[in-house]
């Protein structure tokens, strides 16, 4: 009986012991917080953002067929209802360029406007496409670029009628797939074991090995075609801006924690936020060589999937439960030491 006692007691303590770790974090404060949460209409899960050629006019996009509009630059948004055969399509990806957008998710649909999205237009996709689409890339008028959850890549010229594919061979199930402005791709496999990158222009995929044992996140663009990576346990790593096929040591903003990293943005070249799970935030005003954690939003009961810059000023952070935060350029400038 008394070594029963004895156990639960070191089971007890080590307890104690792992949650005082957890709430100890060495990572300092950003001791300001630009994002202001934003109530948006819906307990959807949030996956992606667009805005039209005119900046207070945008779109979210997430689960259960979510489609919701601003008109005032992201400050408050109203649902739209859309005419399909199921209310359960995941909308993954939209894209605009000018009037004329696209809209893409799971099982598979494609959606079109010209008219800024006050109508849409369902697409026929055929039977044969590999995988379902997951991202979808407005080029020009009347032409985009689809990506499937398996690699599949296809380019229209002609408004959707007709797709010609860019890459003969899928690269498999994936976790992420990022693309970059250049129309570079990078994916990461199911299982975070390895990710693979293909360039315009390229028959296939190349592999690329994961820089450690830790499984992979998340894999994407920085600037000037640097990539970065998001590994378990809370590991950031870059390519070598010299070596493109070696990587920088990997860092450990908050050695001890128990969530994980899930997007990472670029303001600006020196400029980086890093959205995590529970409502973690990191961010880096020196390209990434060290960071501060924002506190204030620790409170935001959701995960933080996709952090998106549409150009310095404007960006947002979007998540579960219908979770949006909204970037503030003026208290992030308020906050900045003043020249002497």
């Amino acid at each position: 009986m008394h070594s029963i006692l004895r156990s639960w007691q070191r089971i007890f303590a080590l307890l104690i012991v792992v949650l005082v770790c957890i709430g100890c974090s060495k990572v300092p404060s950003t001791g300001y917080n630009p994002w202001a949460v934003v109530s948006v209409p819906t307990d959807a899960k949030l996956l992606d953002i667009a805005f039209t050629g005119n900046p207070q006019h945008g779109y979210l996009v997430g689960s259960n067929t979510t489609l919701l509009e601003t008109n005032d630059g992201g400050d408050s948004w109203k649902p739209l209802k859309l005419e399909l055969d199921d209310s359960r399509y995941r909308f993954d990806s939209i894209s605009f360029v000018g009037q004329e957008g696209w809209i893409v998710g799971e099982p598979s649909v494609l959606l079109h406007t010209t008219d800024e999205g006050r109508s849409w237009s369902r697409i026929p996709l055929s039977s044969k496409l590999p995988g379902n689409p997951i991202k979808i890339a407005a080029l020009a008028a009347n032409s985009a670029e689809l990506a499937t959850d398996v690699g599949a890549i296809y380019q229209t010229a002609d408004g959707g009628k007709n797709w010609k594919a860019q890459v003969d061979a899928a690269v498999g199930v994936v976790r992420n797939l990022n693309r970059s402005a250049d129309g570079k791709y990078v994916a990461v496999s199911a299982k975070g074991s390895f990710y693979s990158v293909w360039e315009p222009g390229q028959n296939a995929w190349t592999p690329h090995n994961r820089t450690s044992s830790r499984r992979l996140e998340n894999v994407g663009f920085g600037e000037n075609g640097q990539l970065w990576l998001l590994a378990r346990g809370g590991q950031v790593q870059f390519s070598d801006p010299t070596k493109p096929d070696e990587w920088l040591e990997a860092q450990n903003p908050e050695m001890a924690t128990s969530w994980g990293l899930l997007d990472l943005a670029y303001r600006t070249p020196d400029d980086i936020w890093i959205g995590g799970g529970s409502g973690n935030l990191l961010h880096s005003a020196d390209g990434g060589k060290t960071w501060q954690k924002d506190r204030d939003v620790e409170e935001v009961a959701a995960n933080f999937y996709k952090v998106v810059f549409l150009k310095p000023d404007q960006g947002f952070i979007i998540g579960d439960r219908g979770t949006l935060l909204k970037y503030q350029p003026n208290v992030a400038k308020s906050s900045q030491p003043e020249a002497a």
